[in-house]
């Protein structure tokens, strides 16, 4: 038998157990009331307490609002920059819409309507990333942003709880799990979609691998043009976390990317480079203003080129990231995933979850060491044991040498335009 007639044979077996599995958990969805199984005391008094808790966000909601109409009216108004107004109005409608999606999911638990409650919380999930970005331009790096990523957690432990057809899926895909990894590693098409539906499979292991690829070949091809073409012979560290040779902008886009254009990886190329080009540029502009409203921090500006759009983007940045996703999905994906079957499969998700760790505390360690350096060149005290951490370890002439591309105006950030 061939290889690619086994590979089908492979696709055709769990393509049939998916749909008899999903047959049979339809046919038990249709036969039994829904929600049969009562929800325990615990959830129900859970679900009273996002109902109160929403009730009192709001009624909070409403006195900030009351509070900013009596500042306009007073003319106090004038004191805040149109930035910051913005953001603390954006953030205050999502505390809102928070609000109400608790006070959903609370309804429907005291209903014991366990899967309309689970669906709410998709949505829950971009109103809380929404939140938080909110929280990091106005306040920075704080206890705030403790809370978004604790409710976080609670509602995914809460939709794993409430969904009993996401453990019937975990339970088949651990016992299909092992054969196919060993199979598809010997067939050489480890992190292929063999479904056809894309070019490869959507997981964790996959994007996450992805984005540290594409952020370290983001990196050097930065590197490699700033010294040869930008200014010659003038090398510049183009890193944008505070260890190793990462550029996670890059590493994002290629995540965006891959998700909008995996299941179009046989499309023609003009469609690709067009697509790539306004999902590369809009993500390239939201990035430049959350790191300006932010930390007051500018990468790189645009301005009198080529159709630029507020000097965060412009029409040949654009036309780079288109070319950047044709290559990415037709030459570099095919790479990564020849790559991705040189690591044993019994060691793929050790080494996934040490290297998820590290680039995690790379990350959050980099937003402290902004922070704080934002809040020294605020001439805020430094008075925290993590500021005075950060103050020793990192202090300004150390990021400023790490980041050598970014200049930093207090005086331009969110934060700055509050008095």
């Amino acid at each position: 038998m061939s290889k690619h007639a086994h590979i089908e044979d492979l696709a055709d077996l769990r393509d049939d157990l998916d749909r008899k599995y999903h047959a049979c958990w339809y046919e038990r969805m249709l036969s039994a009331p829904v929600d049969a199984k009562k929800l325990p005391v615990a959830m129900r008094v859970f679900g009273a307490l996002c109902v109160i808790g929403a009730a009192f966000a709001i009624y909070e909601v409403i006195l900030a609002i009351m509070a900013a109409v009596s500042l306009f009216d007073g003319g106090g108004m004038r004191d805040y920059d149109i930035s910051t107004t913005v953001v603390t109005f954006l953030r205050l409608a999502d505390i809102v819409l928070l609000a109400l999606a608790f006070s959903v999911i609370g309804i429907r638990l005291l209903l014991n309507q366990r899967r309309y409650a689970a669906v709410v919380i998709y949505a829950v999930y971009v109103l809380l990333l929404i939140g938080a970005l909110c929280a990091l331009m106005l306040y920075g790096v704080n206890i705030r942003l403790l809370i978004y990523v604790g409710l976080f957690a609670l509602l995914v432990a809460l939709q794993v709880y409430l969904d009993p057809s996401l453990r019937g899926e975990r339970e088949l895909q651990r016992k299909l799990h092992d054969s196919e990894v060993r199979e598809e590693q010997e067939e050489g098409v480890l992190g292929r979609d063999l479904s056809g539906r894309g070019y490869m499979a959507l997981n964790f292991f996959n994007l996450f691998w992805l984005f540290v690829v594409a952020s370290i070949l983001g990196d050097v091809m930065e590197t490699i043009v700033h010294v040869t073409i930008v200014d010659p012979g003038q090398w510049q560290d183009r890193a944008g976390l505070l260890f190793g040779p990462f550029s996670p902008i890059y590493g994002c886009g290629a995540i965006l990317m891959t998700l909008a254009l995996n299941r179009f990886y046989k499309s023609n190329v003009i469609l690709i480079f067009f697509v790539s080009a306004i999902i590369g540029g809009a993500f390239e502009f939201f990035v430049s203003l959350f790191m300006q409203y932010t930390f007051g921090a500018v990468a790189w500006n645009y301005t009198g080129q080529w159709l630029s759009i507020d000097g965060r983007t412009c029409g040949w940045a654009m036309g780079c990231w288109g070319l950047l996703g044709v290559a990415w999905i037709k030459l570099i994906l095919p790479g990564m995933l020849w790559l991705v079957n040189k690591i044993p499969w019994n060691w793929r998700y050790v080494v996934t979850t040490i290297a998820a760790l590290l680039m995690a505390v790379d990350c959050v360690m980099t937003l402290q060491a902004l922070d704080c350096w934002y809040e020294r060149l605020s001439h805020d005290p430094v008075d925290t044991p993590i500021q005075h951490f950060y103050a020793d370890h990192f202090d300004d002439a150390y990021m400023a040498d790490r980041f050598q591309s970014m200049t930093v105006d207090p005086g331009s950030a969110v934060r700055g335009g509050r008095v």
